[in-house]
């Protein structure tokens, strides 16, 4: 059985349906509407986190110690 160049074959008809498939759920994914807000959003430096003190013995952490005790 020989097969003519330009008939499509099973393997290869379903190699193509896999792969639009696969295209189909990327674009799906992706997001809709203008992309400048995304990129103008990640071009502006993010707010510091809020410095701290360091460790603080409050009443909460004391009443801690005291429950770890033997």
């Amino acid at each position: 059985m020989s097969e003519t160049p330009n008939k499509l074959s099973r393997r290869r008809a379903l190699a193509g349906a896999g792969t639009a498939g696969a295209l189909a759920a990327a674009v799906a994914v992706l997001p809709k509407g203008d992309p400048a807000p995304a990129v103008a959003a990640a071009a502006q430096p993010a707010a510091e986190p809020p410095k701290s003190d360091g460790y603080q013995v409050t009443p909460h952490v004391l009443r801690y110690y005291q429950t770890t005790r033997i």
